[in-house]
Order: structure tokens, then C-alpha cells, then sequence
């Protein structure tokens, strides 16, 4: 048996529409083949791509359906062979697992930014088609590769306290050139990057007022790769000190954690301290160190301080020294609501006891003083 008598451009097919009906797990269990380390069989049409050495093994059984298919250890693979196969049947062979080049980098940061801008807008946009469209320049590049590239901008947008796109969740085992290319690309966009704050800072409704599966889990945060470089973006690029100045997002975020907590009571069968909940920022302003005063179902106070972004969870936000200082003082009787995606589908989750043990505190300004001159 040899792959060379494999001329059957038709068997070839057969056996990619097995790999997409089994999944590629099952197919390369089937044949006992494992995964391709370097050479891929691409679908020219979807971008999708097959191991070349299990396609062949399972194309040489259905052309030769009384020898069967072949096993992985009774031919190489490679440019050799079964790139040399594939290529005389007019399929295309690429090499994978090589690191992404500048341009490809770009052309992925580009991509991406395009997206952000539609998300910040509220402008529909479709992920798998602009990941499609990728594929389609980026050959040797999967559906995975990118959705993996594409949450590693996420994750350097993260680092620089910058939204990123929501259903893209920052991963952090990232290229280092990426992180170059996305901060040449903000440096370089800065009008652009502006009007994505814009649009986001702009909305300040509540996406939805049903307030039914809206509690959620405090978000798993990733150990962020240490680098050598700290990156100073221009203050108006602050998007946590945008929220934090956005008094009407602030003041509608609170409105509707009011909301919130009047449903949950009422659904505790507590609709008498429902009634009692003080929204204490509206009638007196700020400075008590929170913003709202709630109940546990068992009449203890919940003092709640409510932080709004219309960034997903892991948005950074503001805290004041006496928003710290209170909830230190109050332990688990305080509560940090944190309101996240709120123009669009608004969640929160909520971190209960001092600030200090929940939270990464990093200073920011100082309050200054002309220093005494000792005569």
C-alpha cells in the first residue's frame, strides 16, 4: 500500500466531510492518527483546516475500499509525501505553527478595532464573518488561532484600562509583538480610540429593565504577563475616570440597583424593608462612603456603594478614600455592586467586606502641600 496510488480528488472529500460530521477529536480517533503539528490540508472556500496526514490515511480507505484506510505509522508525513499528494489532487497544503508575522498581527489589531467600534456604537456586526473574512488573507491561520488573537487584544486592552470587546474574554499568554501593535495602533488612532470612548460614555440608559437573570459571579481574573514596559496613555483614554465623571450613568446605574434591590426583597417575602431602602447619594450626595441602604432578608443594614460602566466586568473603575475607609469599617455589611455592560444587557456582581481584601488598589494622585522651610 502506497499513498502514492491515492488519485482520487473525489476520495480525498469524502473523507473531509467525515472529519467535519465526526468532529476532529472523533475522526483522528477513528483512524488512530494524531494532530498535525505542521502541515494542514485548507479548505480554500471556509479557511477550515484538516490534518493532512489522517485525511489522506482515511481517503486511501475510500478509494481502496478492499484495503482499507491507512495507519499513521505505514507512511510520513509532510512536504515530501502527503503535501506532494494533496497538491497533485489540487488541494492546498499549508505549514501552521509558525509564530504570526507583523502584518498578520496588524491585519488581526485592525479587524478587531473595527469590531470594538461597532460594539461601542450598538451597530450589529456578525464575529464569525470577520473572523471568515480573516481566514481568508491569514491561510495557515485557524478559526481558533484568531479567536484566540482576537482575546489577546482583549487582554492588552485590559492592561491598559481600555475596553475591549465583551465577547472576546482577555486571555494573557500573548505574543509580545502583539502588544506592540496595539499600542502603535492607539497611539496612531487617537481620534478613533476618542470616539470609541465617545459612544460608549454616551449611553447611559439601561439596556434592559427586567431585571431577571441579572446577578452573576465576580469574574475570574488571569495572571497578567509582567512586562518591562509601563505604558502611559493620554488621560482622556481613562475610561474608568470617564465613568466615574459620567454622573448620569452613575445616577441611572444606582436607579436600577434601587430597582434590584426592591425586587429581591420582595421576592425574599421582605416587601416591608423594601419599602425602608435609602437611596442616600440622591437625597444627600455623596460622601457617606455609599451610595444606597438595603436589607438583608434578616433585617441587617447592606450598605451598598454602586459602580456603572457600560464595559464589561473586568472594566476598572474609581473607588474614593472613603468609600475604602467605610467599607473597612464595616466589613461584610458592605457590599460593592459592580454594573457592567449596562447600555447593552446590564449584570452585576456584587463583592462583599472591605475594598482592601477584594480589590487591587493602585494610588493615583496625591493631595499636595508646599513643604515648610526650616530657617
Amino acid at each position: 500500500m502506497s499513498i502514492y496510488k491515492l488519485k482520487d480528488p473525489h476520495a480525498v472529500k469524502l473523507a473531509l466531510e467525515e472529519f467535519e460530521q465526526l468532529g476532529r477529536t472523533a475522526f483522528l480517533e477513528k483512524y488512530g492518527f494524531g494532530r498535525s503539528r505542521e502541515y494542514m490540508l485548507r479548505d480554500p472556500v471556509t479557511g477550515s483546516l484538516y490534518d493532512s496526514k489522517a485525511i489522506v490515511g482515511a481517503a486511501y480507505g475510500y478509494a481502496f475500499p478492499d484495503e482499507g484506510p491507512l495507519c499513521a505509522d505505514s507512511f510520513s508525513g509532510g512536504e515530501a509525501t502527503v503535501e506532494r499528494v494533496l497538491s497533485d489532487l489540487d488541494f492546498e497544503v499549508v505549514r501552521v505553527g509558525q509564530e504570526w508575522s507583523k502584518p498578520e498581527v496588524e491585519a488581526t489589531v485592525r479587524d478587531y478595532f473595527e469590531m470594538l467600534s461597532l460594539e461601542a456604537q450598538k451597530i450589529a456586526y456578525n464575529k464569525s464573518e470577520h473572523n471568515a473574512r480573516l481566514r481568508s488573507h491569514l491561510r495557515i491561520r485557524s478559526k481558533a488561532a484568531i479567536e484566540l488573537k482576537h482575546q489577546n487584544i482583549s487582554a492588552v486592552l485590559f492592561q491598559l484600562d481600555l475596553p475591549y470587546i465583551p465577547g472576546y474574554k482577555p486571555r494573557t499568554n500573548l505574543q509580545e509583538l502583539l502588544r506592540q501593535v496595539v499600542l502603535e495602533f492607539v497611539s496612531s488612532n487617537e481620534s478613533r480610540m476618542s470616539q470609541v470612548l465617545d459612544n460608549l460614555e454616551a449611553e447611559i440608559e439601561p439596556g434592559d429593565q427586567l431585571l431577571k437573570g441579572v446577578l452573576v459571579a465576580p469574574p475570574v481574573v488571569e495572571v497578567l504577563q509582567p512586562t518591562t514596559k509601563i505604558t502611559r496613555l493620554p488621560r482622556k483614554y481613562d475610561y474608568a475616570a470617564r465613568d466615574e465623571r459620567n454622573r448620569k450613568l452613575g445616577y441611572n446605574g444606582e436607579a436600577w440597583v434601587v430597582r434590584f434591590e426592591r425586587n429581591r426583597l420582595e421576592n425574599e417575602e421582605r416587601p416591608d424593608l423594601a419599602t425602608k431602602i435609602d437611596w442616600l447619594s440622591d437625597r444627600l450626595g455623596d460622601g457617606t462612603g455609599y451610595d444606597i441602604l438595603s436589607f438583608e432578608s434578616s433585617e441587617l443594614a447592606r450598605f451598598i456603594e454602586v459602580k456603572t460602566t457600560n464595559g464589561g466586568p473586568l472594566t476598572p473603575f474609581i473607588v474614593s478614600r472613603n468609600e475604602k475607609d467605610f467599607s473597612d469599617e464595616t466589613g461584610d455589611a458592605f457590599c460593592l455592586y459592580r454594573v457592567f455592560d449596562f447600555s447593552a444587557a446590564p449584570k452585576l456582581f456584587i463583592l462583599r467586606g472591605g475594598l482592601s481584601s477584594n480589590l487591587l488598589l493602585e494610588p493615583m494622585d496625591y493631595r499636595a502641600r508646599l513643604k515648610a522651610i526650616r530657617s
